[in-house]
């Protein structure tokens, strides 16, 4: 008996760490002790996977036992390393080949009886694999639909440690054993939700174009029954479609939720988290295993947050860091997990707690200060932070039920905003900014892309009477060329900078 070596993947965020398994027997006391900085559930791998290898036909010698996880100083977290801690440990018994586990990375988890069980964040573990350079890797059956998302790679799936054992070499019964599932999310699928249903919304299906367009962040505010969600709703079936390398990401992302993963989503993901969802339930967290949060599933594609007022205060301050770096942090003893988070704000709220303020032929019974205090919810560096503030009106009884669909349709709408997206990308190519809202506000107040004098003076004097805060300032800027990107006029004009203070002041013409 030697040392024997196979591979597995430790995660940190959506970042993949290439793990080496050593398994050593020596002739002393009988013990299994795992070492290198495993977790609690990793460290419950012991009896795991000498059940595993009993009841699968593979005993392993009655000698002192010695795994370790290599490098030691990276923490490793949760059940997916099971298996390469089995297969480590029966090359070392010689019972499989050691050449052909060296050149395999293992990753899955497995049950008393034998059985592979899936385990969450296979995709970015797999992608790091093939970054590494390795070549085949084995995965439980219902992990192999995501893991073959990743190109170059020879996936192995296998529904036993007995099937991966001799498939390694090893002289073993296989028997037929029914796959363990991955339970599916259902999502709306963006593309039956279409902008042709929103009747008498013209002010704000524009907005949403505009939105779309220029990646900006939008708030929607009005009584309920307006079309806030309605709206929302339908934000990603206008925005580009995801690029492979997009997809790819999101779908990592999903894997790491727990989610099954079968094939790449073109269309950006959409986020409504519930009203009484925590800080930790927005970003993420878990005293062991750090599962994203719904900003990171929103990445590249939309959060929205309904009924925003009703959110803790020190959830919606979480949103704070993630818009403007495009990362959440999550820090936890001995290692801190970075996640994506590039997306697309987009807010709703009533006018006043009961709904009713400011709306004809209805009643609010909200006093004063409870009107106040259901506004001031949301802090000023985030309300700084939203491009677009618009008030949704509710529509007439008489446009509701007439039938009509609106000639602007999901199709035509994403056409307009890829046009002005092509206009953007050329206007900034060479730099890191894509599209509007992205582009820091010194770019647009100073240089070549300052506006002439008789243009931004309404702009000047909302900042010099102090109606508006110089971020404010910055993101009408970003409006202004959005729209101008839109209509096509080279440049914003008057008309593009008074439509942009509209939006982003919200104020009703």
């Amino acid at each position: 008996m030697t040392t024997a070596r196979t591979w597995a993947v430790a995660l940190t965020g959506v970042d993949g760490h290439l793990v080496e398994v050593e398994a050593d027997y020596s002739n002393q006391t009988p013990e299994f002790r795992i070492i290198g900085l495993p977790d609690k559930a990793l460290g419950e791998a012991v009896q795991r996977v000498r059940n595993a290898c009993s009841n699968s036909g593979l005993d392993m010698p009655r000698r002192r036992l010695t795994v370790n996880l290599s490098p030691a100083s990276l923490p490793k977290h949760g059940s997916g390393f099971d298996l390469s801690i089995a297969v480590a440990t029966l090359a070392a018994a010689g019972s499989v080949s050691m050449e052909s586990i060296r050149a395999t990375v293992h990753i899955g988890e497995l049950g008393l009886d034998g059985r592979m069980r899936p385990v969450p964040g296979v995709l970015p573990a797999v992608y790091a694999a093939a970054r590494a350079g390795f070549r085949r890797v084995v995965v439980p059956h219902a992990n192999a639909a995501e893991a073959q998302l990743v190109p170059g790679l020879e996936v192995r799936a296998a529904a036993s440690l007995a099937e991966v054992a001799a498939a390694h070499g090893a002289e073993v019964e296989v028997v037929d054993v029914e796959p363990v599932a991955v339970p599916t999310v259902e999502r709306a699928d963006a593309d039956l939700l279409d902008l042709a249903d929103v009747v008498g919304q013209d002010e704000a299906v524009d907005a949403l174009i505009t939105a779309a367009a220029g990646g900006h962040h939008m708030m929607l505010s009005g009584p309920p029954g307006a079309g806030k969600t309605m709206l929302a709703r339908r934000l990603p079936g206008i925005l580009p479609r995801l690029d492979d390398a997009q997809a790819l990401e999101v779908a990592a992302i999903r894997s790491l939720a727990g989610e099954a993963v079968t094939r790449l989503e073109p269309i950006a993901p959409f986020e409504a988290p519930h009203h009484s969802a925590s800080a930790i339930a927005l970003v993420g967290g878990g005293s062991r295993v750090v599962r994203p949060g719904a900003i990171v599933r929103a990445h590249r594609g939309v959060l929205f947050l309904d009924e925003t007022p009703e959110f803790q205060r020190v959830a919606l301050d979480a949103l704070r860091q993630p818009l403007e770096s495009g990362r959440i942090e999550v820090h936890r003893a001995g290692f801190v997990a970075s996640f994506p988070a590039r997306f697309q704000l987009v807010l709703a709220m009533n006018p006043c707690p009961c709904g009713n303020y400011g709306v004809r032929g209805a009643e609010c019974t909200c006093p004063p200060m409870a009107i106040r205090r259901y506004a001031a919810r949301l802090s000023g560096p985030l309300r700084d932070r939203i491009d677009i503030d618009l008030q949704v009106a509710r529509v007439a009884a008489s446009r509701a039920t007439s039938g009509e669909r609106s000639a602007t349709t999901s199709d035509v709408a994403r056409a307009r905003v890829l046009d002005a997206r092509a206009t953007a990308a050329e206007r900034w190519r060479g730099s890191p900014w894509r599209v509007n809202g992205d582009v820091p506000g010194e770019r647009l107040r100073q240089g070549a892309l300052r506006l002439a004098p008789n243009v931004r003076a309404p702009l000047d004097r909302a900042l010099e009477r102090g109606t508006v805060t110089l971020r404010a300032y910055d993101r009408v800027l970003r409006i202004a060329w959005t729209l101008a990107d839109i209509s096509g006029c080279g440049a914003p004009g008057l008309e593009e900078l008074g439509r942009a203070l509209f939006l982003k002041k919200g104020l009703l013409g």
